[in-house]
């Protein structure tokens, strides 16, 4: 497969976890490569199965997390996109976390009414026991997950900040603080390998950037801990915030809290880069069958440019003496997230000699308009700047290296005098603090390695 600088998530049917990971294998991840994972997390006796299905007229691959002690399911109950009934290892751990119960994610609830789902939510409490199993608080699971060896730190740390998110949106919710967040032992491995397999996968493929869709925005109920709530579940929402949605007409869950979270973590847009060339694609399915759309996630590797190429865009700029640094930092954070090429903010003079930023957002020329509002939506400007540049793309990739403390990613870019590399700084900082050696010994070690595939 040739090495791959971006995914484009295609998620306008819904998305959960073990969708991505059906997608990943889809399009090409070895379903040892997941493997990989489970192993490296130390999570003992959970298994991972992967057939394909059929959701609507299209053919998918299906994932399922199987976890200690349950029956691998098999291949004709999939048939038709519909998933075991009782049985298959907890396959929708991924779902609302606010209930343990074991019903059929898709009965209705008792008492719910029409057009309720009963996605069950079995994995998240506030603080203290509950129900006498086992449970994970939120620093557990973070040290499963920095304690892990052989994996991308990048993809560690992008699976750090999605259940972190996610920890963040619960709190919320309970109105406790994340570090309270109590996970059920079942559902938190389920949660982990959906989380840090989607992270992962996608580093081990290469990619550098994520793109999603729109989220879909479903009507109808789903049974909780207490009671009947509305869709999306309160903490999908919460994680859902700043990422465009729309609305579905659909009364079933589509997008799961563990779903939201990796977009929330991983999304950089809701377009793919001018210039992508896809390369593969694959379809990861989910348990429910799906309504006017059916229930898959499209995943789609490609890469940006060739040889260096010129390319139009946008400079937003607009001077600020009145905002806080809060909001600044906040406006150019929404601008990535949102998909933007670049934001910053430059330290200025004002009239009257008032301090103050220029703040600059380059864009999409088709996307002006969009980025334009967001800066009067989030800043107190009464005036935006917009003026047409031109700039010169050069091709980039991502290679991985083997080195003494751990394997490494390097960005390459090509330029008119060769290719020249940069250690992925997160890789290098993890590895450092495991040897207990400087940052920059990791990464003179990883340029050291990238020189030698060369042979330089």
């Amino acid at each position: 497969m040739p090495t791959t600088s971006v995914a484009f998530l295609d998620v306008s049917a819904g998305v959960a976890g073990d969708m991505c990971l059906g997608a990943l294998v889809d399009a090409g991840l070895p379903l040892s490569a997941l493997e990989d994972v489970v192993a490296a997390l130390g999570l003992d006796g959970v298994r991972l199965a992967a057939r394909r299905v059929t959701k609507g007229a299209l053919a998918a691959t299906k994932v399922d997390v199987l976890l200690p002690g349950a029956p691998t399911p098999a291949p004709e109950a999939f048939g038709h996109g519909h998933g075991p009934a009782h049985g298959g290892g907890h396959g929708h751990a991924h779902a609302h976390p606010h209930a343990h119960d074991h019903a059929h994610p898709h009965d209705p609830a008792p008492g719910a009414g029409p057009g309720a789902s009963a996605a069950p939510h079995p994995w998240v409490h506030g603080p203290g026991p509950a129900h006498g199993h086992e449970h994970r608080t939120l620093r557990d699971v973070l040290a499963i997950l920095r304690a892990a060896r052989g994996l991308p730190a990048e993809g560690v740390a992008d699976a750090v900040r999605a259940f972190t998110w996610l920890a963040q949106a619960e709190g919320r919710v309970h109105g406790i603080a994340p570090e309270e967040v109590h996970f059920h032992e079942v559902g938190a491995l389920d949660a982990i390998v959906d989380i840090v397999g989607t992270c992962v996968g996608l580093r081990r493929l290469g990619v550098l950037e994520v793109r999603t869709t729109a989220l879909p925005w479903s009507s109808g109920r789903a049974r909780m801990a207490h009671g009947a709530m509305a869709l999306p579940a309160p903490a999908t929402v919460h994680l859902m915030e700043g990422h465009p949605t729309y609305p579905s007409g659909e009364s079933f869950e589509q997008v799961t809290p563990t779903g939201a979270a990796l977009v929330r973590a991983l999304s950089r847009g809701i377009l793919p880069p001018a210039g992508f060339v896809p390369r593969a694609t694959g379809v990861g399915a989910g348990d429910h069958p799906g309504g006017a759309l059916p229930n898959v996630v499209r995943l789609v590797l490609g890469e940006v440019g060739g040889d260096a190429t010129p390319a139009d865009a946008t400079l937003l700029e607009t001077n600020l003496d009145d905002a806080t640094g809060q909001q600044v930092g906040h406006a150019i954070e929404r601008a990535m997230a949102e998909g933007a090429l670049d934001a910053w903010a430059v330290p200025a003079t004002m009239k009257k000699s008032r301090p103050g930023v220029v703040l600059s957002v380059l864009c999409e020329p088709a996307r002006a308009a969009d980025f334009e509002a967001l800066l009067f939506r989030e800043t107190p400007t009464l005036g935006v700047r917009r003026r047409a540049v031109a700039r010169t793309v050069l091709a980039r990739r991502t290679v991985a290296v083997k080195t003494p403390y751990g394997p490494v990613h390097l960005k390459v870019r090509t330029t008119p005098s060769g290719d020249e590399a940069t250690p992925e700084y997160e890789e290098c900082r993890l590895a450092a603090e495991r040897a207990g050696v400087p940052w920059r010994e990791v990464s003179a070690a990883a340029l050291r390695a990238f020189d030698a595939t060369r042979g330089g």
